[in-house]
């Protein structure tokens, strides 16, 4: 019941026909729920595919009026592929991981072109060739020849009204889709049986006919980038409501299976001649909430759906375009994230730029250049902070006055020294952000005898920053320091021995505890022998204090040294 309309509606605005909305209804339907990875997940012709497949249909059709289309669907079947693909390398957990302004940003974008492109033949006009730029020159010449339009005009208008008007009690009984999709054709029938009402074109009700892969060689470049395109967009619409379906649901699909079963849907539905689907979140919800927990219940509504088809198609003629424009421009309306619209300025400056760049790009621009631009812009501001944040954690302490020393045992040592030891202490993962804070220490390595790095609090140490450490400590012995290394356990040992780091740091200078190595530098700095240490500590007997990153628990000084 909510797939029907929304095929028709759907097949009849991408321009490869109403046929080819339905067959993409119940191919991508069954295989994706045949070989995907949740269950729940109800996949179909959806807004943000139909956008994308209308332009590469009117790119191609142009282009190549003979095999445009064939070509169009072959892009499809490059979409399943790559798909596929995508699944079988196991990069489905990575598809989402693209920042929430950028997605918002499309989809709003992608919710305005459809709008844009219903708005003519919504009011009874077809859109002229150009895609939105064409629709919004031509929206004033529509809004003043709507009197030759009047009938298309009131079923149209009528239809939005049912979709936005109808009560939310009867909404759970009977979509409003269908409702205004069988209402409004009745309306025509009966009230505008005589007046050019533009209807459905007629269509085979029979089995679709195979598409073979048609390429050209000037086109075939441009082909499998919107084949990418369109294969990466059914990714992320496929996965962001297979997450919708496991809250609703409390169960985890499993991302890499799903990815390959839309890619089999997508790939047969574009043999066959029909749109391109991904993941519906409005079927998906009413499966669910109608008791669907398994594939069983999208297979089950893919056979109905087709039985449909085969037996309704004829009966599809008397539904005016008008009608499925208005339930396709409410899904536009739906598309658009209006929540986040509504406060991305009070959140963040940057979020709100990145949104409505991503957002512009898309309607006036490309959909793959305003992604691929906002994941680079939110990703470089998102780098600066963690880098602000990691140069944050890059501590330079040279003095035992310093609030960051809050071992007595530790200050005590620092005031000892007399400023001639150079504690770095690093904390959190180290990666090339940090890097910069860390080099910074080399200029004032003058002015000290000892230099000190703690690593204890360190879980990561990417490359460049472990080039920085080492950069550091090669200059530190060209200045005549000594140089000690607190900590570096497990996989960060692996990394620094890698380098050749602790190669040059000789094993004594190497230590578990921030106090030990203070204690070694002080000593060297003093002259005293390890011999002379280990028996002074021993007179004292006592044990340290708790370090300031390091509990004692129980352990003596001269178990600390020793280690």
């Amino acid at each position: 019941m909510i797939a029907l309309p929304m095929a028709l509606a759907f097949g009849v605005a991408s321009g490869a026909g109403p046929a080819a909305g339905l067959w993409g209804a119940v191919l991508i339907g069954f295989f994706a729920a045949l070989f995907g990875g949740t269950p729940t997940l109800i996949s179909e012709p959806t807004g943000p595919m139909t956008v994308v497949m209308t332009a590469v249909i009117t790119k191609l059709t142009a282009d190549n009026p003979e095999n445009g289309l064939a070509m169009a669907f072959t892009v499809v079947m490059i979409a399943g592929v790559f798909q596929i693909i995508l699944g079988a390398l196991k990069l489905g957990k990575y598809i989402t991981l693209m920042p929430y302004t950028v997605i918002s940003g499309f989809m709003s974008g992608i919710g305005l072109i459809l709008i844009t492109l219903q708005f003519g033949p919504l009011l009874g006009t077809a859109n002229p060739k150009g895609g939105v730029i064409a629709a919004l020159q031509n929206a004033p010449t529509v809004l003043s020849n709507l009197s030759p339009n009047i009938g298309e005009v009131i079923l149209g208008l009528l239809a939005v009204a049912v979709l936005f008007l109808m009560p939310s009690k009867l909404k759970k009984v009977v979509p409003p889709q269908l409702v205004a999709l069988i209402g409004c054709t009745l309306i025509s029938v009966f009230f505008f049986g005589n007046a050019e009402i533009k209807t459905i074109p007629e269509f085979s009700a029979g089995l679709p006919s195979l598409v073979m892969p048609t390429f050209t060689v000037d086109q075939v470049q441009i082909m499998i980038v919107d084949g990418l395109v369109l294969g990466m967009l059914g990714c992320i619409d496929a996965l962001l409501t297979a997450v919708i379906a496991d809250s609703l649901t409390q169960t985890q699909h499993n991302s890499d299976k799903e990815l390959i079963g839309q890619g089999i849907g997508n790939l047969v539905s574009g043999l066959c001649g029909g749109l391109p689907g991904a993941g519906a979140t409005m079927g998906t919800v009413v499966n669910i909430q109608a008791g669907g927990r398994t594939a069983v219940s999208g297979l089950s509504r893919a056979f109905i759906l087709l039985v449909v088809v085969l037996w309704a198609a004829p009966l599809t003629q008397n539904i005016p375009l008008a009608v499925l424009a208005g339930i396709a421009f409410k899904v536009g309306i739906d598309i658009i994230d209006w929540k986040f619209l509504q406060r991305a300025h009070k959140l963040s400056w940057k979020a709100a730029a990145i949104m409505y760049g991503v957002m512009l790009l898309t309607v006036f621009y490309d959909l793959i250049t305003a992604v691929g631009l906002g994941v680079f812009v939110a990703n470089i501001l998102t780098i600066q902070k963690l880098a602000n944040i990691q140069a944050d954690r890059v501590k330079a302490i040279d003095t035992h006055e310093d609030d960051r020393l809050a071992n007595q045992e530790a200050r005590h040592l620092m005031k000892e020294a007399n400023g001639r030891i150079l504690l770095l202490d690093l904390g959190g993962p180290m990666s090339f952000g940090a890097s910069k804070a860390i080099t910074q220490r080399q200029n004032i390595l003058d002015n000290y005898e000892m230099l000190v790095i703690d690593l204890t609090h360190v879980p990561l140490l990417g490359v460049t920053a472990t080039l920085a450490l080492e950069k550091t400590i090669d200059d530190a012995y060209a200045k005549g320091l000594e140089v000690y290394i607190v900590g570096g356990e497990g996989k960060l040992k692996e990394r620094l021995q890698k380098f050749d780091i602790l190669d040059r740091v000789p094993h004594k200078n190497r230590v578990q505890t921030r106090v030990a190595a203070l204690q070694l530098a002080v000593a060297s700095i003093n002259g005293n022998t390890m011999e002379q240490i280990q028996k002074g500590m021993g007179i004292n007997g006592s044990h340290f204090p708790e370090d300031d990153n390091n509990p004692s628990n129980g352990v003596t000084s001269g178990d600390r040294l020793s280690n």
